[in-house]
C-alpha cells in the first residue's frame, strides 16, 4: 500500500506544484494590473483583466526595445544603475539567469553543448556560454605560453540553479547536436527526466 501511495504521489506532485506555480505567478500579474488599472481610475474591472494588461505592457516594452534610441536610453540607465556594487550583483545575476534560460536565437546561438573531457577518461556535459575569454584572463594566460584558444564552459549542478564556469581549450571539447533546452534538462535533473515524445 505504500509503495501505490508513494507512486501516487510521485505522479500528482510534478503536476500540482508546476500548476500552483503558474497560478501564484498569474496572481501576482494579475494583482498587479488591477493595481495599474485602479491608478487609472478603473475600480471594477472584469476578471483577469489584470493579467492582460500586463501581457499588453510587455507586449509594448518588447517592441519598443526594437527601436535603437530606446534600446540605447535603456542602455545609459543600465550604466547608471550599475554604479552602485549591490544592485550590480543582483542585477547581473538576475540578468545572466534570464539570459541563460531564453530562447531568443540571439542569445542561444553561442551556447553550444559540448563534452569536457576530464582526467580519468570521463565525459562532462557543459555549455559553450561565450566564443571568447575576457581580455585580463587571455593575457594572463598568454604570460604562461598558454597560446591555445580557450572558451568559458558552464557544468550545471543537478538539481540546483548554481553551476561551475571553468576555462577549456577548444581542441579538448567534443561538440554535440543537442538542443540547449534538452542538455540542461538532462543536467539539472541528473539525466533522471525522460523526454517524452
Amino acid at each position: 500500500m505504500r509503495k501505490t501511495i508513494t507512486r501516487g504521489i510521485l505522479r500528482v506532485l510534478p503536476l500540482a506544484l508546476s500548476l500552483w506555480l503558474f497560478w501564484s505567478i498569474g496572481d501576482g500579474l494579475n494583482n498587479l494590473g488591477l493595481l495599474l488599472l485602479r491608478l487609472v481610475g478603473i475600480d471594477q474591472p472584469w476578471t483577469g483583466s489584470g493579467v492582460v494588461l500586463i501581457l499588453l505592457l510587455l507586449l509594448v516594452i518588447g517592441l519598443a526595445f526594437s527601436v535603437s534610441p530606446i534600446a540605447w536610453l535603456f542602455q545609459q540607465l543600465e550604466n547608471q544603475i550599475l554604479r552602485f556594487p549591490l544592485l550590480k550583483t543582483v542585477y547581473g545575476a538576475i540578468k545572466d539567469m534570464a539570459s541563460l534560460i531564453s530562447t531568443d536565437p540571439e542569445q542561444t546561438k553561442e551556447r553550444q553543448t559540448v563534452l569536457v573531457k576530464q582526467a580519468n577518461d570521463t565525459y562532462v556535459v557543459g555549455f559553450v556560454t561565450a566564443s571568447d575569454i575576457p581580455g585580463p584572463v587571455g593575457q594572463a594566460l598568454d604570460a604562461r605560453h598558454e597560446t591555445d584558444e580557450w572558451v568559458p564552459v558552464l557544468m550545471q549542478i543537478s538539481y540546483q540553479i548554481a553551476g561551475v564556469t571553468v576555462l577549456v581549450r577548444k581542441s579538448d571539447l567534443v561538440t554535440v547536436d543537442w538542443p540547449f533546452e534538452d542538455a540542461m534538462q538532462f543536467m539539472l535533473t541528473a539525466g533522471l527526466y525522460k523526454k517524452t515524445p
